[in-house]
């Protein structure tokens, strides 16, 4: 029922729903146009710079028509709520009216004064809130009734909740503390957005047909992939940083959530909830034997010089952002070829599943 609620709201989309996420920096008007033209859910990653911004929604207009009896620009508009305050792209929502806006590393209030003005920008603009929590994604529906709660895994890339769950768990008890939360509420039916038929969205972990059925299963109305995209030709990626992705294999090795990805470059605005899941490196494998980060800094910043001079020291210095799932990626690809591969994997292996029973 989400999923074609989403379908309804989108018309453009194809089931299963593949969504890029909005990496910052990475995801582009090329790579969100590229992702919805093949029938799935494109988005550009929130960066500082609101002129620059404001020509990637530029280009994507340019690209993409909206859909028949509508206004709004067919891809979605990643904001990372900690660094910027809903004043500073008002004009962008009311301008551009992307599809959707999705906001992220927010408190519930954040959260809410940022919807009421999306809301009031671009009515037609669908609000998506990331969480990594039960308590997250209750407190989220409370405050906002968003259209759709995305459940970010322990397993994403990038920066998610330190204290997260595998998407195996918490997609699913997220579903019921939703559905326990609108028996609670009298008037949830009466809501034009009820609590109890929110949308949830898979991320974390997913690069394939079979984690993207495997999300489905668990009941998700669409699936999100970071690091497989970051595969994309669409994608804004150094070569040196996909050729480290490329050689990763088995992930939960590979990679490791930790503050250190971002503590290494010196005070992070990042709350204590936070970390982030990179390939580890030289910095990481110091702080888990116990070096302070402050004898880390500096032993990065005296050595960065020639490290960058260093061949194969590229992940060294970068913190180079991927999840568990970075030993399945192994090619450039199209960005319309991963959506059509993963959906049409995904619908078989759904439908193979259905027939044993």
């Amino acid at each position: 029922m989400s999923t074609a609620k989403l379908a309804q709201a989108f018309p453009w989309l194809q089931s299963p729903i593949i969504i890029n996420a909005p990496m910052s920096g990475f995801a582009t008007d090329s790579l969100a146009t590229a992702v919805t033209r093949a029938g799935g859910l494109g988005y550009i990653g929130f960066l500082p710079s609101l002129p620059e911004l404001e020509t990637h929604l530029q280009h994507a207009r340019q690209s993409l028509p909206p859909p028949p009896n509508t206004d709004i620009l067919p891809i979605g508009l990643g904001i990372i709520v900690a660094v910027t305050s809903p004043s500073a792209v008002t004009a962008l929502v009311a301008e551009y009216k992307p599809a959707v806006v999705w906001l992220s590393f927010g408190a519930p209030a954040d959260f809410a004064a940022w919807t009421a003005m999306i809301r009031t920008a671009s009515p037609h603009t669908h609000v998506w809130i990331q969480i990594g929590s039960v308590t997250a994604a209750v407190e989220a529906a409370r405050a906002c009734r968003p259209d759709a709660l995305v459940i970010q895994g322990s397993d994403a890339g990038g920066h998610g909740h330190a204290r997260g769950a595998s998407l195996i768990t918490l997609l699913p008890e997220v579903a019921d503390a939703l559905r326990a939360l609108a028996l609670s509420d009298e008037d949830d039916e009466d809501d034009d957005r009820p609590v109890g038929k929110i949308p949830l969205i898979a991320a974390g972990g997913i690069v394939d047909g079979r984690g993207a059925a495997a999300a489905m299963v668990l009941g998700a109305a669409g699936v999100v992939m970071g690091t497989r995209f970051l595969a994309a030709e669409e994608a804004v990626v150094p070569a040196q940083y996909r050729e480290e992705l490329f050689r990763a294999s088995d992930g939960g090795e590979a990679t490791a959530r930790s503050r250190v990805f971002d503590e290494i470059w010196g005070p992070t605005f990042w709350p204590q909830m936070y970390d982030g899941r990179s390939l580890t490196n030289r910095w990481y494998e110091m702080e888990q034997q116990g070096v302070g980060i402050e004898v880390i800094r500096a032993e990065l910043q005296r050595d960065l010089g020639r490290l960058r001079e260093t061949e194969g020291a590229f992940r060294d210095t970068k913190s180079l952002w991927a999840g568990s799932g970075v030993g399945l990626v192994k090619k450039i690809q199209k960005a319309a070829e991963i959506v059509e591969e993963v959906r049409e994997d995904a619908k078989k292996r759904l439908q193979a599943g259905s027939a044993l029973f």
